[in-house]
């Protein structure tokens, strides 16, 4: 686990175009400026860590961002000291190693806590700390207080049992909540095209109309995100090229949909079908059936069915 530091504009991580989320923006801004600590909650590929980069990239304060996993312990958030000083110098404060939690103390930062429902209870619990007394006290180095603007923003996938613990009424206590769900179809075609914008508009647009079909089949249980129909999109342009065909081939649509799909989809429980046999049937449905060669099919009125991609 390595945490990434930034400040203002230097904020990596891709492009931080946040479409169609002005709304969320002014309130996770107002709630920052008002000294609370924000939680937001919603599926992934909603634009979370996309609009907190854009809003610290605004604010022009440093931005440390750690990602939550039960290898998060709180030795790795705090900070530690290094054992091999300590040898030769004892424990001294010069010799302490800041973790992402202190950084975003002394210097005032934002701390950006990813999958927040993923970390151990004990490491919560130091979070929790921090941010009810603005302070930590460290074994050995002592209290260390939060400079002026140190605030918490957490992220979360509310509906993601797998691996998560559920949040204490503690901390819904101590945040402001913003829920982010999934964009509109317009916005996510924004979306997609800031990434591919030599595509067919009209293409693309089916692109995300397939993705978004995946959050409302009855045999899938999660769908796909936005970043599903990214790659869809990029991944037929590619393979296209190699193919020598349009990107817009049936064919290597259908391949693009189900590399970029399957692994992103959960399926119903009892589910007798493949992901790829799923993606397969929303693909026709949005893109029609598979072209026929009237030249090598002897029954012009048969519909074909997908083979070898």
């Amino acid at each position: 686990m390595t945490p990434t530091s930034s400040v203002g504009s230097s904020v990596r991580g891709g492009p931080t175009e946040v479409v169609d989320r002005a709304t969320e923006a002014q309130l996770l801004e107002a709630a920052l400026l008002s000294g609370a600590h924000v939680l937001l909650e919603g599926p992934p590929g909603t634009g979370k860590s996309t609009l907190l980069r854009r809003v610290a990239s605004g604010r022009h304060i440093p931005f440390v961002m750690v990602e939550g996993n039960a290898e998060l312990t709180p030795a790795r958030l705090i900070g530690h000291f290094d054992p091999a000083l300590v040898l030769s110098k004892g424990y001294v404060p010069e010799i302490f190693e800041d973790g992402p939690l202190l950084e975003a103390l002394r210097t005032g930062g934002l701390l950006y806590v990813e999958e927040l429902n993923r970390i151990p209870e004990e490491t919560l619990n130091v979070l929790l700390t921090a941010m009810s007394e603005l302070e930590i006290t460290v074994p050995r180095l002592g209290r260390v207080a939060a400079a002026e603007g140190f605030s918490l923003v957490a992220a979360m996938n509310p509906f993601d049992a797998v691996g998560t613990a559920r949040v204490s009424g503690a901390l819904y206590d101590r945040t402001c909540r913003i829920s982010m769900d999934y964009q509109s179809a317009e916005a996510e075609q924004a979306i997609v095209g800031l990434r591919t914008d030599d595509l067919d508009p009209q293409w693309r647009a089916k692109v995300v109309e397939l993705v978004r079909s995946t959050r409302e089949h009855a045999d899938i249980r999660f769908g796909s995100s936005v970043r599903g129909a990214i790659d869809v999109a990029r991944l037929a342009v590619e393979l296209a090229k190699l193919r020598g065909t349009p990107t817009d081939d049936w064919h290597v649509g259908l391949a693009a949909a189900r590399v970029s799909l399957s692994g992103r989809i959960r399926l119903q429980d009892g589910c007798d079908r493949t992901p790829e046999q799923v993606i397969t049937d929303l693909y026709v449905d949005i893109f029609g059936a598979e072209p026929v060669d009237p030249e090598n099919d002897p029954d012009p009125d048969s519909q074909g069915s997908p083979g070898e991609l």
